[in-house]
């Protein structure tokens, strides 16, 4: 069995690995860590949990950590990269979550992040974990950067056209939407239910955190820079990614042939029939992206358009599957579930 850690239990990401891992069935929880509940029952702050985690939050310390053989960071941003090298250096292979290890540049990590890094050091160690792209290297990784959920939903998308050198990368966009749980589980202004209920706005515009993760993927799959345009957009859903992705095509092919032949080996990606729209809700509560191509009045834009459950696919989902391949498991091992509707 491997024994986990979770430092961070208490947030939504945190609460969902709780839910992945419980019945997982190579998976021990071993350590749930809070500064703030050490010594609250998992169980008392997610009845969801009830005789499923029997756990009590515990301090996050490297002895209170010491027996995992991987450990996950649910945690904000400027966690981990503070205390991943310590549980590295005691053999603990670790998956943060968060944005600490996600981009190589760490100029440019730093102006976007807004603090310096503690540990540069580490980023050549790290693998981004989008296992469609990097599954031989994860298998190998002893620490992973999980992907952001916009960054998952809108590369998961354009990475065949791109790879195929089928449309003009100077001239990417992403229009995308996200439900509420995205912000995670605190207390804004923007968050709250009479705030976000009943309505739509679109953010983030001059520059979302988001954007040089995803520029980095897509431009590592066309082997040159892109130009990329996001603009990610609030809805009043608790979960969910949609992501409508333009292009503007500079040679024809067959695009069904291309997404189908891309993913047909893929576990977690679902290239729908042609002419179909993929909704956030066929993907709740489970670890799978469904993308639909599409080429309005055959003209030279592409569209796709690309769903998930951002708290699965876009994160807790993502990180097992990670770990699943680190551990040479089977891939599914604890993720094959069957989305919830309604």
């Amino acid at each position: 069995m491997i024994k986990a850690g979770i430092v961070g239990g208490t947030g939504y990401t945190g609460v969902e690995l709780l839910r992945l891992l419980a019945k997982h069935p190579e998976v021990q929880l071993e350590a749930i860590t809070s500064r703030s509940e050490a010594g609250m029952r998992v169980s008392e702050m997610f009845p969801s949990l009830r005789k499923k985690v029997e756990l009590a939050f515990v301090a996050p310390t490297l002895d209170s950590l010491a027996a995992c053989d991987v450990v996950f960071f649910a945690t904000p941003n400027g966690i981990a990269m503070k205390e991943a090298k310590a549980l590295l250096d005691a053999g603990i292979r670790v998956i943060d979550l968060a944005a600490d290890f996600r981009i190589r540049d760490v100029a440019l990590w730093e102006k976007w992040y807004g603090m310096q890094h503690a540990c540069p050091e580490l980023l050549e160690q790290a693998i981004y974990g989008l296992p469609e792209v990097n599954r031989e290297k994860i298998a190998k990784a002893l620490l992973v950067a999980n992907p952001g959920c916009y960054p998952t939903a809108v590369q998961l998308g354009f990475l065949p056209l791109v790879e195929a050198g089928l449309v003009d990368v100077d001239y990417l966009v992403a229009d995308a939407k996200s439900g509420v749980s995205g912000a995670g589980r605190k207390a804004e202004m923007a968050s709250l239910f009479s705030e976000a209920s009943d309505n739509f706005k679109a953010y983030g515009v001059a520059g979302h955190r988001h954007l040089p993760e995803i520029s980095q993927g897509l431009s590592i799959a066309a082997k040159r820079s892109v130009g990329f345009t996001f603009v990610p957009h609030l809805t009043p859903l608790i979960r969910g990614i949609h992501a409508t992705l333009y292009a503007r095509l500079v040679a024809d092919a067959d695009l069904q042939r291309l997404f189908e032949d891309r993913y047909a080996n893929e576990l977690f990606v679902d290239v729908m029939p042609p002419g179909s729209h993929p909704e956030t809700r066929s993907v709740r509560g489970s670890n799978i992206c469904r993308i639909a191509v599409h080429r309005p009045q055959d003209s030279s834009i592409v569209v796709v358009l690309s769903v998930i459950d951002n708290l699965v696919k876009g994160a807790a989902g993502q990180a097992v599957q990670n770990m699943n391949i680190m551990f040479g498991l089977p891939e599914d091992a604890g993720i094959d579930l069957v989305p919830l509707l309604p």
